[in-house]
């Protein structure tokens, strides 16, 4: 690599903030957005934070975009192999100002969270250019559905298009679903992949939950609103307030703080949207034509190996594809892979003439009395890369018997994953907050007790429950996560 590509992919690198492999439980870096936990689109199936009415005082208090969403980027500039042809075909946000169609909302906090953005100009630019990779496709799929296009803007306000933006609530992707909601609306998650983060499955996903919604409610505002709180929430704050005799139109119902910031955030941005020029902010333009397309990858591949083929760089190829958790791609013939449009042709007539391996890695079970630096040192890895390629943190033990993905030796003919990449507990998901119960403390309890019975351990119940001590009172609700791949 030339010294002009290395700092290229640096700094593309450092904008999209894509991190090496996804680990089953992501660091606390500033990519985490700082969710309030029990909202969570669940269904509402969890505690419920306060509901405040709209005009309570606390408005003031939680105006600001997530925080963690503001990452050290130094440039809001695309590496050149990513950045379109300058616009030919018109304006896509001449389009998406085109297709606005929802009421208007009518709040102190709009012009609050408008004026954040406007004092961050450097955040709002480095959205907008990760939103170029995605964002005509987003338009198209709202457009068939004949929807509002202030829906194709929500993912400014749930991660400002970072694929892999995770939250303290376990959401994950551009479009911020939960494991449990993921699932219901088929995004698959395994071990080596997650659907929340494709952006084609997870934007059709959103897209079927938002209809869902709308059809529940009638109601764009009450349907984004769900979208953040969860239905049940907004049906049951309705219900109080047919009971109370009150209105149920979004303004007049009382709800978590974040979710009553949540539409006044998209308001400001469709504000400075729909007239950069009136509050003086210089919008790039996006043109109006597909960045990307799909190919099929028929066989398994490193993901390296993907990139090479498509003449990308790695991280180029990631931004792309971040819903592959591993340095694999895993295929059962029929694996989808997002590649520039003008990458497309180049990639399949790469791997019609490709004559080496596809693969440089394979599965290894962990023996007894085998620890993982043993392991490091039989396959030639540093100890510390083969945990970050596993997912294993300090929540997870490592027992006998637990399959690793590690790179293949010398003396190996082929690679095992033919036969080793659909096992089961790699099929299991790779978020082990899928496994969640809530646990109401009794008198007596005490952490060490709660976690002995369930097999945790007292730091995990309180990093999951957000403790800053060991006291607990009874009547008190912990939520205790489970991890398919902690033993066999």
């Amino acid at each position: 690599m030339t010294r002009q590509h290395s700092i290229t992919a640096g700094l593309f690198c450092t904008l999209l903030a894509v991190p090496l492999y996804a680990l089953e439980l992501p660091p606390q870096d500033p990519l985490i957005l700082d969710l309030d936990p029990v909202v969570t689109r669940d269904q509402g199936n969890v505690d419920e934070a306060e509901p405040e009415s709209w005009d309570e005082s606390a408005e003031a208090a939680a105006f600001e975009p997530e925080p963690g969403l503001e990452e050290p980027a130094q440039s809001s500039e695309l590496p050149e192999s990513l950045v379109p042809a300058l616009p030919t075909v018109g304006s896509l946000w001449e389009r998406i100002r085109t297709g606005f169609a929802m009421p208007e909302v009518v709040s102190p906090l709009v012009a609050r969270h408008e004026a954040w953005y406007l004092n961050h100009p450097d955040y709002v630019h480095r959205m907008v250019a990760r939103s170029r990779l995605y964002l005509y496709f987003i338009v198209e799929e709202v457009e068939k559905r004949g929807m509002p296009m202030e829906v194709a803007l929500l993912p400014m306000i749930e991660s400002a298009f970072n694929p892999t933006a995770y939250s303290r609530a376990h959401a994950s992707g551009i479009w911020q679903f939960i494991p449990s909601t993921g699932k219901r609306y088929g995004l698959q998650q395994t071990w080596w992949y997650d659907g929340r983060r494709d952006v084609l499955a997870a934007t059709r996903a959103a897209l079927d939950y938002l209809e869902t919604l709308h059809l529940q409610f009638n109601d764009w505002h009450l349907a984004l609103a769900a979208y953040n709180w969860g239905e049940n929430g907004v049906a049951r704050a309705i219900k109080r307030n047919r009971a109370a005799g009150k209105k149920t139109d979004y303004r007049s119902l009382r709800m978590p703080r974040e979710t009553r910031n949540y539409l006044p955030k998209l308001q400001a941005v469709k504000n400075i949207i729909a007239n950069p020029a009136g509050v003086a902010f210089p919008l790039e333009d996006i043109p109006d034509q597909p960045y990307f397309t799909t190919v099929t990858a028929v066989r398994h591949m490193d993901m390296e190996v993907a990139a090479q083929l498509a003449e990308m760089s790695l991280d180029d190829f990631r931004s792309l594809n971040p819903a592959h958790s591993r340095p694999v791609i895993t295929s059962n013939g029929a694996q989808t892979l997002v590649l520039p449009v003008a990458k497309a042709e180049i990639f399949q007539a790469n791997l019609n003439l490709y004559n080496l391996p596809l693969l440089s890695w394979q599965t290894y079970t962990l023996k007894k009395n085998e620890d993982l630096e043993q392991v490091a040192q039989r396959f030639g890895i540093d100890a510390d890369r083969l945990k970050e390629i596993n997912g294993i943190n300090r929540h997870l033990s490592v027992a006998e018997g637990r399959t690793l993905l590690v790179p293949m030796t010398e003396e190996a003919e082929a690679s095992n994953l033919e036969d080793t990449w659909n096992n089961p507990e790699f099929l299991a998901p790779n978020d082990y907050f899928m496994n969640r119960m809530v646990y109401r403390v009794r008198s007596g309890d005490s952490l060490y007790d709660i976690a002995r019975k369930n097999g945790t351990t007292v730091a995990a119940l309180k990093d999951w429950n957000h403790l800053r001590s060991n006291i607990i009172r009874p009547g008190q609700r912990l939520v205790i996560y489970s991890n398919p791949r902690a033993r066999r």
